[in-house]
């Protein structure tokens, strides 16, 4: 209860109780428990020269912007209501040679992170990026001298490491942001913007075709350089504002509330778990479904802002720290353990589990690996938490020859410039999960075998939602021509069901009775810095 509010020389106390605060600890206490998160909302703007970024305040209000002045040596600070940032060449006076040794290739950051403990444990040291698909980086800093990138690139090729490439382009000219206020152009590589009323409505146009129209963000804005020759636009902003702008676009506007509750704190939770993921381009999450969507102020909702007040600062822990909180759309009647769908450290909080209602306390999860108990848990199509959803159960057909392009593309995006052929002859699944995940499918071609492990199968075939599915071959004239994948669920299936936890909700249970449900020994606590600060 707040007994006092007395300014003393400007000094704000606060009592709360019998505990007493400054104002500068009061400021340190809520942006502990609310802490200003960077969100790289346009990733890649400059990569066009059409791209374009507007920038507007409300009406009535002024955006502040703030960058290196010319010589670098101080900030130079203007006023204007609206700014078109543009892509303005500088041309180099002698080109730039960008090398890169890229490791590994992977669809997902969590493979991404496995392959990275791989390369450093065999004492290469790395760096996770994302120009498109996520790659493992020989450590930019530490191979500077090209003599030892290519000591190291022919060593691992002799080795057998054939995914390893060097990326290398010459550049003569560079991209630099480019904006006019009055009647001066300025052109530098960083610029920052706040709004006189904190909210800043941004535009992006590539290829004269608007990706994001009149999207409004709280807090601040910077424009920075990224590690691909590029630019981010990184909003600054608190971690229950950012909830705001996840919530209603990942759980959906007709979720029952105990759903939106549970979203809020996963929402809350995966973020500052994640916090590691952008660290080469220096800021921390994207906005899309690569992290989790985030969409500003668009439509928040008066439902999913009351579920983020009533859950504010509770996060899910795992031995005090907050937990790789995943969740997906649909599990298919079964989550994923979390090593059925990526490699690296097992989290013992993602378990696979029966995603029944009604499941007995003693079968918490089941065994469905071998064939006939698949083929028998994916007849079944009622009981289910996702009971009504289409995504449920599927079935996908791809003839050879789409599975052969899709292939084909797979392999050249992954770096494999050595596996080539002409035609599939067979797929089949090697390996298999308990939870009956995919773990590797063998596709025997004209010129030998290819294994495709976990989450990378659904990169590598058009066809499935999921690695949740078994094979039936589609004869014509008794010959192979494609093949049926028959599965369920959308999506790589661990963690939270959202469909399931719609089910739950409106089968009266709580939030808190939902996340255990699907999160196995997680602990419910109020947000606190040693939850989600790096250890020392």
């Amino acid at each position: 209860m707040l007994k006092t509010f007395v300014i003393i020389r400007q000094t704000v106390i606060v009592t709360i109780c019998s505990f007493t605060l400054t104002a500068g600890e009061l400021v340190q206490a809520q942006t502990e428990s609310d802490p200003i998160l960077k969100i790289g909302i346009v990733q890649r703007f400059g990569e066009r020269p059409q791209d374009r970024l507007t920038l507007k305040a409300p009406s009535g209000g002024k955006l502040t912007l703030s960058f290196p002045s010319a010589d670098g040596k101080s900030t130079q600070t203007l006023s204007s209501d609206r700014l078109v940032i543009e892509i303005a060449s500088q041309q180099l006076t002698q080109p730039i040679l960008e090398e890169k040794l890229v490791l590994s290739n992977h669809r997902s950051f969590e493979n991404a992170a496995a392959s990275a403990f791989h390369w450093n444990e065999k004492g290469i040291q790395t760096e996770i990026a994302q120009p498109r698909r996520w790659q493992v980086w020989a450590k930019r800093d530490i191979y500077a001298s090209m003599l030892l990138r290519y000591l190291l690139f022919y060593t691992l090729r002799s080795q057998g490491n054939l995914t390893v490439q060097l990326d290398r382009r010459i550049l003569p000219q560079k991209a630099i942001a480019s904006w006019t206020v009055g009647d001066f152009r300025y052109n530098r590589d960083r610029l920052d913007v706040i709004s006189s009323n904190g909210i800043v409505e941004v535009s992006y146009q590539r290829e004269n075709k608007a990706e994001i129209s009149n999207r409004a963000y709280a807090g601040s804005l910077r424009l920075q350089p990224n590690a691909h020759q590029s630019f981010t636009l990184v909003n600054n902003v608190p971690l229950e504002t950012y909830v705001r702008g996840v919530v209603p676009h990942e759980i959906g506007y007709k979720a029952p509330y105990a759903s939106v509750q549970a979203q809020a704190i996963l929402a809350r939770t995966y973020v500052l778990a994640s916090l590691h993921r952008f660290k080469v381009d220096e800021y921390e999450l994207c906005a899309d479904t690569q992290c989790q969507v985030y969409r500003g102020l668009e439509d928040t909702t008066e439902v999913a802002d009351r579920a983020i007040a009533d859950t504010r600062g509770l996060v899910l822990t795992y031995n005090n720290r907050v937990i790789d909180a995943l969740y997906s759309s649909t599990t298919g009647g079964i989550t994923a353990d979390y090593n059925d769908i990526w490699d690296g450290t097992a989290r013992p909080y993602l378990q696979s589990v029966l995603d029944l209602a009604n499941r007995p306390e003693n079968l918490r999860s089941a065994n469905i690996a071998d064939d006939k108990n698949l083929k028998a848990f994916l007849e079944r199509q009622q009981g289910f938490n996702e009971d009504g959803w289409k995504n449920l159960r599927w079935r996908r057909v791809g003839s050879l020859e789409e599975l052969q392009t899709s292939l084909k593309k797979f392999l050249r995006f992954s770096g494999d410039s050595t596996t080539n052929f002409s035609a599939i002859k067979q797929l089949q699944v090697s390996k298999r999960a308990a939870s009956g995940r995919v773990l590797e499918l063998e596709v025997t071609t004209d010129t030998g075998k290819i294994l495709v492990k976990k989450d990378e199968i659904i990169d590598a075939f058009d066809p499935p939602d999921s690695t949740f599915f078994k094979l039936d071959p589609i004869y014509q004239d008794k010959v192979l021509s494609g093949y049926a994948f028959v599965g369920g669920g959308l999506g790589h299936g661990v963690g939270m069901s959202q469909t399931g936890s719609y089910n739950l909700a409106r089968m009266g249970w709580s939030y808190d009775r939902i996340l255990n449900f699907y999160y196995t020994n997680a602990q419910l606590q109020k947000l606190r810095p040693e939850h989600y600060t790096p250890r020392q």
